[in-house]
C-alpha cells in the first residue's frame, strides 16, 4: 500500500477535545468527566529520514498529540492526517506504524533473543521466511546494541537496555513511521545521547520517520533532531527545521544568547511562567503572541525541504510491514509458547511462576493431609470428613487466588499493550491463556488430590465397594472424579480473578476481590459451614447459582452416600461397633450411616419432600458448567471494547 520512496506524515489543522480532569467515579462511570480542548489547529509534516521531537512543559499536549496520530486518543478530533497522502486510519497506522509507550511491560522469564523473535513471528507476515525473520532478528539486536545481552533475561537488563528493547519489539516489522513517548524518561545523559543517536541513524539508514517527545531535552541531542515542533497548552509556538529554528526566532526577536542549549532555551520560551501571577499573564500574553505570530509568518519553516541524505547510507528496501501481518494462528501458536518459555528456564522469575504453578497446592495439601491422618471410622469422623471436603475445596479456591492473582497481570497487561497494536484481541488471548494454563494446572491439582484421596485411603471406600465386581479401576475412576470436581473449582477461581484483574490494575486488589467472592462462595454453597437444608429460603434458591453447591454436593455423595463402612460406627476410638437401630445419641450413636448423615445437610427426595439436592453426575456436569460459562464471559468480557477509565489504568 505504501511504496517505498519518499514517507511523509502531514497533520493539518488538527483539534483535540479531551478529558482534561479525572474526575470522580461516578463521573467516570456516567461518562461525564469534565473535557476541554487540548490540541488547537496543530500543523505540521515530518519526512522520511527525518527525527522531529515534540517539546513542551507538562500539560502541553505532547502525549495527546501522539495518541491523536496512532488513533487511540479518546475525544473528539478534527482535522486530516495523512501518511503519503493517505488519510491516516487506526487499521492504516497498526499495518504500518509503530508506537512506543512511555512505559511498556514485557514478559519476564524471556531472554532478549526470544523477546524479539516471538515479536517477529506475531507481526510479520508468513509470507516472509524464517530465514528472514531471524535476520531481522540479528538487525534489530545490532542496531538497537542489544548483542551483548542477547541471551540475557528481560528482567535482568539495565533501563538502557530495556527501553532499547522495547523500542526494538516495534521495529520488528519495520514500521514506516515510529512515534514515542518520552523513551529517555529516567535515563541519564550518556543513555539519552545514546538512544537518540540510535533512533536517528535509524530513520536515516532506512528512510523512516521517527517521531519523539522530550520534556528535557539535552543540548547533546540537538545535531539528531532533523525537525522539532514547541507545544504550549495544546497550541504550537514553532514546528520545522530544527536548522531553520534559530533563524526564525532571531527574525521575531528572541535570539538564543551564546552557551545557551537551543532547545531548552525555546522550550522555557514556550512555558508559562506560574511562579506569580503577573508572571503568569505576561508569558501567557507571550506565548499567545508566538503562536499568532507562527501562524502567520511560519508556512516556510513548516514546509522546509529535508536535507540530502547520501545514497549509499540509505538502504531502499519495501518494509516488511508492507506484506501484511501474521495470521492469526501463527499469532495463537506464538502466544502459548511464549507463555511456556517465560515458565520454563532456570531463570528466576520461570522457577518463581514454576513453582507457584505446581508446587504450591500439592505442600498445602500434604500439610492437610497431616492434620487429617490418620482418617478413622468413627461418628465423630463424619464431621471430619466433611471439614476436609470444605478445607480441600476452600485450599485449591484460595491458592487459585494467589497463583493467578501473582502470574497473571504481567500476561494481561502485556496483553493491553499489544491489542492496542491490533495484534490480537481478548477472545485468542483468553484462548491461549486457558490453554496454556491447563496442563500446569491440571498436574498440580492432580497431584494435591492424590495426596489426600491415596494417603488418607479415601479410594478403599468407593461407591458399591461391596459389589461383586469391585476393582482397582472403579477405584481409579472415584479418584479420577475426585480429581476433576476440584480442577473444575480451581479454573473457576482463576477465570473470576482473570476477570477482576480486567478491571483491577493491581494484582493485590484483584485477588482480594476474588478472595471476598470466593469465601462467599464457599459459605453459600459448600453446605459444610451451614446445611443446605437449615438455609433460608431465599438463601437457599442463592445457592443455585453457586459453584460450590454442586461441587460440595458431588463430593459429599461421592464419600457417604450408601458406604459400607459407615454402617453402625463407633463412638469415638471403641473397637467394637453399635447396632444402630435409630438415632441413639445419647449412647454414642447419632448417625446410622453416611447416607442417614447426609439427610441432616441434603434434601434427598422423599413423598413429603420431593426435592433432591444429590444427583451425582448431574452435579458433577453443573460444576463444569460453571467453569464452562465463566470462561465465555471472560471471553466476551475481553473482547469488548473497555470505558476510557479502564483503558487509562492500562495506558502506562
Amino acid at each position: 500500500m505504501l511504496p517505498n520512496q519518499e514517507y511523509m506524515l502531514q497533520l493539518a489543522g488538527v483539534f483535540h477535545t479531551g478529558q482534561v480532569e479525572s474526575g470522580t467515579c461516578f463521573q467516570q462511570l456516567l461518562g461525564s468527566v469534565p473535557t476541554g480542548v487540548i490540541l488547537k489547529d496543530v500543523s505540521l509534516e515530518v519526512h522520511g529520514g527525518e527525527v522531529m521531537a515534540i517539546l513542551g512543559s507538562k500539560g502541553s499536549g505532547k502525549r495527546a498529540l501522539l495518541e491523536v496520530i496512532s488513533r487511540r486518543a479518546q475525544g473528539r478530533n478534527r482535522g486530516q492526517i495523512q501518511l503519503n497522502n493517505v488519510p491516516m486510519s487506526q487499521q492504516l497506522f497498526q499495518e504500518h506504524c509503530g508506537y512506543v509507550t512511555q512505559k511498556a511491560d514485557l514478559i519476564p522469564g524471556l531472554t532478549v533473543r526470544q523477546t524479539l523473535q516471538y515479536a517477529a513471528n506475531m507481526t510479520i507476515s508468513m509470507q516472509i521466511s524464517g530465514g528472514v525473520k531471524a535476520a531481522r532478528v540479528k538487525q534489530v539486536l545490532a542496531d538497537m546494541a542489544l548483542n551483548n545481552v542477547s541471551n540475557r533475561g528481560v528482567e535482568d537488563l539495565t533501563p538502557s537496555e530495556y527501553k532499547r528493547l522495547v523500542i526494538g519489539v516495534q521495529l520488528m516489522r519495520d514500521p514506516v513511521c515510529l512515534l514515542l513517548d518520552e523513551p529517555t524518561w529516567d535515563l541519564d545523559p550518556l543513555n539519552t545521547y545514546f538512544i537518540i543517536s540510535i533512533l536517528s541513524n535509524h530513520a536515516k539508514k532506512y528512510n523512516r520517520i521517527v517521531v519523539l517527545t522530550m520534556e528535557k531535552p539535552r543540548s547533546d541531542i540537538f545535531p539528531f533532531l532533523d525537525r522539532v515542533t514547541y507545544l504550549c497548552l495544546g497550541d504550537v509556538v514553532y514546528t520545522g527545521s530544527t536548522r531553520m529554528m534559530l533563524d526564525y526566532f532571531r527574525v521575531i526577536g528572541f535570539p538564543c544568547p551564546e552557551l545557551e542549549n537551543p532547545l531548552m532555551y525555546y522550550l522555557c520560551l514556550s512555558t508559562v511562567d506560574r511562579r506569580s501571577r503577573e508572571r503568569f499573564i505576561e508569558s501567557n500574553n507571550q506565548i499567545a503572541a508566538l503562536v499568532e505570530r507562527f501562524r502567520a509568518e511560519g508556512a516556510p519553516y513548516r514546509k522546509h525541504a529535508p536535507p540530502d541524505i547520501e545514497p549509499d547510507t540509505m538502504q531502499l528496501k519495501v518494509p516488511l510491514s508492507a506484506y501484511g501481518r501474521a495470521p492469526l494462528p501463527a499469532v495463537m501458536w506464538s502466544l502459548i509458547w511464549r507463555t511456556c518459555d517465560s515458565i520454563f528456564n532456570f531463570r528466576r522469575s520461570g522457577l518463581k511462576l514454576l513453582g507457584l504453578k505446581l508446587f504450591l497446592l500439592p505442600m498445602f495439601f500434604f500439610v492437610l493431609w497431616n492434620f487429617y491422618f490418620p482418617l478413622q471410622a468413627t461418628q465423630q469422623s463424619l464431621v471430619t470428613r466433611t471439614g476436609l471436603i470444605f478445607n480441600c475445596l476452600a485450599g485449591v479456591s484460595l491458592l487459585s487466588i494467589v497463583i493467578t492473582a501473582s502470574t497473571f497481570g504481567v500476561f494481561r497487561t502485556r496483553y493491553y499493550q499489544e491489542s492496542r497494536e491490533g495484534i490480537y484481541g481478548g477472545a485468542t488471548f483468553v484462548f491461549c491463556q486457558t490453554l496454556s494454563s491447563l496442563p500446569l494446572s491440571a498436574l498440580s491439582v492432580c497431584a494435591a488430590a492424590s495426596i489426600i484421596f491415596w494417603g488418607l485411603g479415601l479410594g478403599e471406600h468407593c461407591v458399591n465397594c461391596a459389589a461383586p465386581g469391585y476393582s482397582t479401576t472403579d477405584q481409579l475412576w472415584q479418584w479420577f472424579l475426585f480429581f476433576t470436581v476440584l480442577w473444575a473449582c480451581y479454573a473457576f477461581v482463576e477465570h473470576q480473578t482473570m476477570l477482576l484483574l480486567l478491571f483491577c490494575r493491581s494484582s493485590f486488589s484483584a485477588g482480594i476481590a476474588s478472595f471476598y467472592c470466593t469465601v462467599t462462595y464457599l459459605l453459600v454453597g459448600s453446605s459444610t459451614l451451614k446445611t443446605l437444608v437449615g438455609l433460608p429460603k431465599w438463601l437457599y434458591y442463592v445457592s443455585y447459582v453457586v459453584i460450590f453447591r454442586y461441587a460440595s454436593a458431588f463430593l459429599h455423595e461421592q464419600m457417604f452416600r450408601d458406604k459400607e463402612y459407615l454402617v453402625n460406627l463407633p463412638s469415638r476410638n471403641e473397637t467394637a461397633q453399635i447396632k444402630c437401630i435409630s438415632n441413639n445419641a445419647q449412647y454414642g450413636c447419632r448417625y446410622l450411616n453416611g447416607t442417614h448423615y447426609l439427610q441432616e445437610r441434603y434434601n434427598l427426595g422423599n413423598i413429603k419432600n420431593p426435592v433432591d439436592d444429590l444427583h451425582l453426575y448431574w452435579n458433577f456436569a453443573w460444576t463444569f458448567a460453571f467453569v464452562a460459562g465463566l470462561v465465555l464471559l471472560n471471553v466476551l468480557a475481553y473482547s469488548m471494547p473497555l470505558p476510557n477509565f479502564i483503558k487509562s489504568k492500562f495506558r502506562e
